[in-house]
């Protein structure tokens, strides 16, 4: 008797993951890399069908970041720092750059208020002299994973139940106490830093390690920094829900209000910077997200100023695509393997939400003249004459020029394995000790409440055993709160 399909699928299951194939996966933790500390490779085909499919989930509005605010301005240079970087936006003082920035909400829906905790999105494109350089960041300096093939799960986890459509403590803990790389992340969402009270009074950051190159081909590694001139100001739990009560758009309000007031937001660009040569300095992996760099010293190199709301919401904020792939020459990628990751997704979901010309519409079009032979698709409303599409052609003026950036050796075995050296905790411990005693209090009020809505007390318990490896203080007071012993999280 022929066996149906179906029965051979129910004879054949195990719980072994499987590609969208049906192939199964020998691992959904971690990239492929070239030995531990990478780059990623493309040949990780389980990763780029995972991103794919993820940045297909929804449609039309974004799956990250889909409540967003939009703002126009300037960047002025104040250092020139071309020792560093062949960048041309950094190659003289007082050059001014045009920039679009959008600041939104990481996980929760479009219509969502902007009181709710959450990471404030903090992007910046910069329509430059060589093209278009997205930075692409947050208000807070870490984040919760440092491998992107952990993203669609990590949002998913955070993301409304697809059973009941409401979001669900018992889902996100149950991610987070698998997730130990996620607690000083963690530490800055459950303080007040996790509620802004205003998108001027906040800073930005890259948050990923990028690379600069100078005109000798010398890499220093590098995060940046936006630092408010307003100062950073956030809201209590208790003050949140004043605040819903009268207005649950306050953050868009305030970010209009005042630049129709001539009141106009500015932050300073501060960078830090690690020698090549000194990459393995540090006590930690200087390209692991979930990690600061508190021992390098900051300097500033611009300014940041927005005078001007979008003349149309619809044009400049919601059409608007940023991608951290999208750099100009001088500035380049780490082997940050959530920088990896994101470098092929972000512009991939662009593509899908906008289409494949979406880079023509006016929020995402560059100063400087395109010249590529990328042709046709939906949308396509630049004017290309001639009979030459293809490259290369005896009848082409276009031309390639192409100069080594990047000569360090890179070997290694592929591995699907995590980092060296991943600290998941201490700097937690270092996070929390920094805060005052109010902060701290409200810190462990955030916790308490948060997880006493989870039903599985070993769920709790793991993420206190969490907070205790940071600091036992820390872990203790929000036991306490949970009403656990201290044997059920210190042992862990």
């Amino acid at each position: 008797m022929a066996m149906s399909i179906l029965t051979f699928a129910q004879e054949t299951s195990d719980n072994n993951m499987t590609s969208s194939g049906g192939t199964p996966l020998n691992g959904d933790k971690e990239s492929l890399t070239v030995g531990k500390t990478g780059p990623v490779l493309l040949e990780d085909v389980h990763l780029i069908e995972k991103l794919q499919h993820f940045s297909r989930e929804r449609i039309p509005e974004r799956v990250m970041h889909p409540r967003g605010t939009g703002a126009q301005g300037y960047f002025i240079t104040t250092k020139n720092i071309d020792e560093l970087t062949k960048a041309k936006i950094f190659s003289e003082v007082n050059k001014k750059t045009p920039v679009l920035v959008r600041f939104s909400s990481v996980i929760h829906s479009k219509g969502s208020p902007e009181t709710a905790r959450d990471p404030r999105g903090f992007a910046i494109k910069f329509y430059t002299e060589e093209g278009n350089w997205d930075l692409v960041g947050n208000h807070i300096p870490t984040f919760f994973i440092r491998d992107a093939i952990k993203f669609p799960d990590f949002t998913h986890a955070n993301k409304p139940s697809p059973i009941t459509n409401l979001q669900d403590e018992n889902r996100i803990f149950d991610y987070f106490s698998l997730t130990p790389e996620a607690t000083q992340t963690l530490t800055w969402l459950f303080s007040d830093n996790g509620t802004p009270k205003s998108y001027r009074e906040m800073d930005g950051f890259g948050v990923n390690t990028f690379k600069f190159i100078n005109d000798k081909g010398d890499i220093h590694w590098v995060k940046f920094h936006f630092k408010s001139h307003q100062g950073i100001k956030n809201l209590s739990a208790d003050e949140l829900v004043k605040v819903q009560g009268k207005d649950f758009n306050h953050m868009t309000r305030d970010l209009y209000e005042n630049i129709a007031k001539g009141n106009f937001p500015k932050w300073d660009l501060m960078v830090k910077v690690i020698p090549n040569k000194d990459i393995n300095k540090y006590d930690f992996n200087i390209f692991d997200d979930t990690k600061q760099w508190f021992d390098v010293e900051e300097f500033k190199v611009g300014t940041l100023v927005l005078d001007r709301i979008p003349p149309n919401f619809f044009q400049y904020t919601e059409s608007a695509a940023f991608a951290p792939s999208r750099v100009v020459p001088g500035i380049g990628f780490s082997p940050d393997k959530m920088l990896q990751g994101r470098n092929f997704s972000y512009a991939d979901a662009q593509m899908y939400r906008l289409g494949k010309n979406h880079q023509l519409l006016p929020a995402n079009r560059p100063l400087v003249k395109v010249k590529n032979y990328h042709i046709d698709g939906s949308m396509n409303f630049e004017e290309r004459t001639g009979d030459i599409n293809y490259f290369p052609s005896h009848k082409s003026k276009l031309t390639t020029t192409f100069k080594a950036e990047d000569k360090r050796l890179i070997q290694g075995y592929m591995v699907r394995e995590e980092i060296q050296r991943p600290r998941d905790f201490y700097q937690a411990g270092i996070l929390y000790r920094g805060y005052t005693k109010s902060e701290k209090d409200n810190l462990i009020k955030n916790w308490v409440s948060a997880l006493i809505k989870v039903k599985d007390i070993n769920v709790q318990a793991k993420m206190v055993s969490f907070l205790y490896k940071a600091d036992k203080d820390y872990g203790m007071r929000v036991g306490n709160g949970l009403k656990l012993s201290k044997e059920m999280y210190s042992k862990q």
